[in-house]
């Protein structure tokens, strides 16, 4: 290019600390950036637009909604961050909230304003809400204290007939959509573990492989998601390809049938006693004596599922290690 000073998107990423997919987001709907595009139609962005990028993730960074900021230029974003630096250094010690208590605080609130998008079949300002929490929050806050606590409502609200399922739908499909910001976009060790997460045969919802996956990506896992509904032999077929550490499996509904706990047994013998078989979801407790019988860890909460994970790697580095010694 003629002009030194534009950039492609990756590299505007890197500098300015706004991941790829959220930088072409604020630009869509916030017009928070307006790039120029090349001869070949790709994005280029100038020094200006970093610098932009750059104190917008800032400020988000600090509690501000991108829909209300990105419209700033750069004195007034500069000016803001500012004021928020002297407020924060002034402010009684006793009387500034807890970072994870402050976060808490705007996930309760997100929670509402995104039920009441849900309520109101707005698809837009659901999604909206969901990236701008995402930047708030954080991406594992964001899953357990809004995507959680939301989901579970909208599931609760279903069934006693305030929602249709159409409402769900919708809410998941966004979900689904915005997977691409919560993942976790930074290289895997050579050596992590690696994992399998699916749902067994008749389990049609994937929010919580999905999510779970997502988690132990962020704990440093290579994790292959291979979506919903499979039959038992294709999860050990993809256990024996990667060579998986352990395979995850998310149950939300009691099936009236027999298939899920003949799924489940037909895994473990599948995959071996070598191989961690993890359980969790909504409906993991109706299948208690199955999941007993044949020896599974069973997910009480995120944080539980992050102590199985850091257990199974901390064995998983033993064993790698005592490999290498031979």
């Amino acid at each position: 290019m003629d002009n030194p000073a534009q950039y492609l998107i990756s590299t505007v990423s890197k500098r300015s600390g706004v991941k790829s997919d959220l930088v072409r987001a604020w630009e869509r709907r916030y017009q928070a950036v307006q790039p120029s595009r090349t001869e070949g139609g790709h994005r280029v962005y100038t020094d200006l637009d970093i610098a932009r990028l750059k104190l917008l993730n800032q400020a988000t960074n600090h509690g501000h909604s991108i829909s209300q900021i990105a419209h700033l230029n750069l004195d007034e974003l500069k000016s803001l961050l500012l004021k928020e630096d002297v407020s924060v250094k002034t402010q009684p010690v006793a009387n500034i909230p807890t970072s994870n208590g402050y976060r808490l605080h705007i996930a309760e609130d997100y929670v509402q304003k995104c039920y009441a998008s849900v309520l109101a079949f707005d698809s837009h300002g659901l999604e909206s809400n969901f990236e701008n929490a995402i930047v708030e929050l954080g991406t594992e806050v964001f899953i357990e204290k809004l995507l959680n606590p939301l989901l579970t409502l909208i599931g609760d609200r279903w069934r006693t007939g305030e929602l249709r399922p159409v409402h769900e739908h919708m809410a998941s499909a966004i979900v689904r959509s915005l997977t691409y910001i919560l993942r976790n976009n930074n290289p895997c060790s050579a050596n992590a573990p690696r994992m399998i997460v699916s749902t067994p045969l008749n389990q049609l919802h994937e929010l919580g492989a999905l999510l779970a996956g997502i988690i132990a990506e962020l704990k440093g896992w290579r994790v292959t998601y291979l979506g919903a509904n499979l039959p038992a032999e294709e999860i050990a077929a993809a256990v024996k390809f990667t060579n998986a550490t352990a395979v995850t499996i998310s149950i939300s509904f009691k099936a009236d049938d027999l298939v899920i706990e003949k799924e489940l047994r037909r895994i473990r013998k599948l995959i071996g006693k070598d191989v961690e078989l993890i359980v969790g979801g909504r409906a993991a407790s109706q299948y208690e004596r199955v999941l007993d019988e044949i020896g599974v860890l069973k997910i009480k909460n995120y944080d539980h599922f992050r102590e199985i994970l850091q257990d199974i790697s901390v064995k998983h580095a033993v064993s790698q290690e005592q490999l290498t010694m031979i």
